[in-house]
């Protein structure tokens, strides 16, 4: 028998497809055709009767090249016939295999199945995956590539292909499946506040926005769907936040028209500027309405701007220092407390550079963003304060939003001790995204929280959300006051130098853990227009996140 697997091992050639079929040939002394990946005694090598490999002891230690690829010819072999209850037995999970088969034959509607294995590297054998899309009169070629991993099943130790979804098709996950059938929603058009149409090739980072608009105005905007093979996603991927994604698309929809807010020049000036860095996200508004002029991220994957969760860091002092104003704990010629440390709740809170200013108004300690100037303040301060103050009278955290398209409201959780102390300086378990800090400027500007929107709220019907209450006159004039005097003299002046005019800004630097440098924020307003970004583990904002939201206030006059 050694000799007899000598022979076959040296005169082994590669899988070839034979009219659709896979098989292997093997030529020699007392060999035929050997087709169908085949078995057999020259395959494993070992001879005997079936009772004597009954009593086989469980097989162990590393796969040989010829367990993984037999393991892998039996399974691509029976799968591709159709014998899904012979595949899902090539498996070490027959179960969990049977049903993800059955419902790629049932509801994928490939039909001429064609699998052809690669080369095996160690125990991962790449195989591509051909086909035919089938949907009543529709149909449209399917090809992709796939990979399996061969390992010895629990007990007896024979080699068996590892179940898990992605051996159907690499996108899918637990719980996911492959359907052919009507899209999910029409598609839309989505046009800019002039009648453009806005498309992610002439605006890249707009893919999630877009899709938001078709999410949530697809069935609405009188658009028919088209028929695709896609994976849709089951409850373990919907709770990672993974969208269904389209594999082949049958046949397009017709779309439904959607108008936004956007102002075609100030989106493309926002993508010109966000793609200087690697990981930027700016978004401009309109105070006196609301309204979303531009949105763009560097990063095109996911929609930080509207949907980031980040420490805005001392950008959270504008909402601080209005607090402290009401308060009657700081004014802004008044002199104000800015010691190099300042202890609170256990925690040793200090100035970046440990730098303090003596007999200072507080505005000194707001235009060069002194920490200890608004930590000193936090014993005089109730835990639910600055949660009441976002929310109230800037209309952040209520969960209450219609933007239009998925966005975070912002979080401004109820602290005690020293948390509460790092929030008031937009640190421990405050976040916030560049929309939000938006329209904290935006609410300066104006004197009201007005919504910020995407889609106007009378396309749909949406009720806008509302804030409580307004500032007093006196504490919104004192804020801009602040503001204005950070744009001109502060740590925002050199940013700022050349917007002019009726402006202000405020700069902020957020730590993050695991983070050799902070995030870089900035937030600011001139004219009827107000403007926030952050640059992601860039350094300071005004340096960072300070020119992206400049050029938009210049750029939108």
């Amino acid at each position: 028998m050694g000799n007899r697997r000598r022979v076959a091992e040296r005169r082994r050639t590669r899988p070839v497809v034979l009219g659709g079929v896979i098989a292997a040939v093997v030529s020699g002394a007392g060999f035929g055709a050997y087709a169908l990946f085949g078995g057999g005694a020259a395959e494993d090598g070992k001879g005997g009767t079936a009772a004597a490999q009954q009593v086989e002891k469980a097989k162990t230690g590393p796969l040989t090249r010829s367990e993984v690829t037999g393991a892998a010819r039996r399974f691509l072999t029976a799968w591709q016939a159709g014998k899904v209850s012979e595949a899902a037995a090539a498996t070490d999970d027959p179960k969990a295999a049977t049903a993800a088969l059955k419902s790629f034959a049932k509801d994928a509607r490939v039909a001429d199945l064609a699998l052809t294995p690669g080369a095996a590297a160690g125990t991962k054998v790449p195989f591509a995956v051909k086909g035919t899309v089938i949907h009543e009169e529709l149909s449209k070629p399917l090809s992709y590539d796939s990979t399996l991993t061969v390992v010895r099943r629990a007990g007896d130790g024979e080699p068996r292909v590892h179940w898990q979804p992605a051996v159907v098709h690499p996108d899918l996950k637990d719980g996911d499946k492959l359907v052919t059938g009507e899209a999910g929603t029409p598609p839309v058009k989505a046009l800019d506040r002039d009648g453009g149409e806005l498309t992610t090739e002439a605006y890249p980072s707009l893919g999630p926005v877009l899709d938001g608009l078709r999410e949530k105005y697809g069935k609405k905007a009188g658009g028919t769907p088209g028929v695709e093979l896609r994976v849709v996603r089951g409850k373990s991927s919907q709770k990672a936040e993974l969208a269904d994604k389209t594999v082949l698309e049958l046949s397009k929809g017709t779309p439904g028209t959607v108008k936004t807010t956007l102002n075609p020049s100030l989106q493309a000036e926002a993508e010109k500027q966000v793609a200087k860095k690697k990981r930027a996200s700016v978004v401009v508004l309109r105070p006196s309405t609301g309204e979303i002029l531009a949105v763009a991220n560097s990063s095109h994957g996911f929609n930080v701007a509207f949907q980031g969760s980040l420490a805005p860091g001392s950008t959270m002092k504008v909402i601080t220092s209005s607090l402290l104003i009401e308060k009657g704990l700081a004014s802004a010629d008044k002199k104000h407390p800015c010691p190099k440390y300042f202890s609170y709740g256990g925690w040793k809170f200090q100035n970046d550079d440990k730098f303090q200013i003596k007999d200072g108004t507080f505005k000194a300690s707001f235009a060069r963003s002194c920490n200890t100037a608004f930590i000193s303040q936090a014993p005089e301060l109730k835990n639910d304060d600055l949660t009441k103050q976002a929310q109230q009278v800037f209309g952040l955290a209520k969960d209450d939003w219609q933007v239009g398209v998925p966005s975070f409201d912002g979080a401004v959780p109820v602290q005690s001790a020293a948390p509460m102390a790092a929030s008031l300086i937009g640190q421990g378990g405050v976040r916030m995204n560049p929309l939000n800090m938006a329209s904290v400027s935006a609410t300066v500007k104006s004197g009201v929280f007005r919504q910020p929107y995407l889609v106007p709220p009378e396309v749909d019907g949406r009720k806008l959300a509302t804030a409580e209450r307004r500032m007093s006159a006196d504490t919104l004039a004192q804020l801009r006051d602040l503001m204005s005097y950070t744009a001109a003299y502060g740590t925002a002046a050199e940013a700022m130098a050349g917007v002019g005019g009726d402006s202000g800004a405020k700069t902020g630097s957020a730590e993050v853990d695991g983070q050799k440098k902070p995030n870089g924020w900035f937030t600011a307003y001139h004219g009827d227009l107000a403007a926030a970004g952050v640059v992601q583990a860039a350094g300071h904002g005004g340096s960072t996140a300070g020119p992206i939201v400049a050029a938009l206030l210049k750029a939108g006059g």
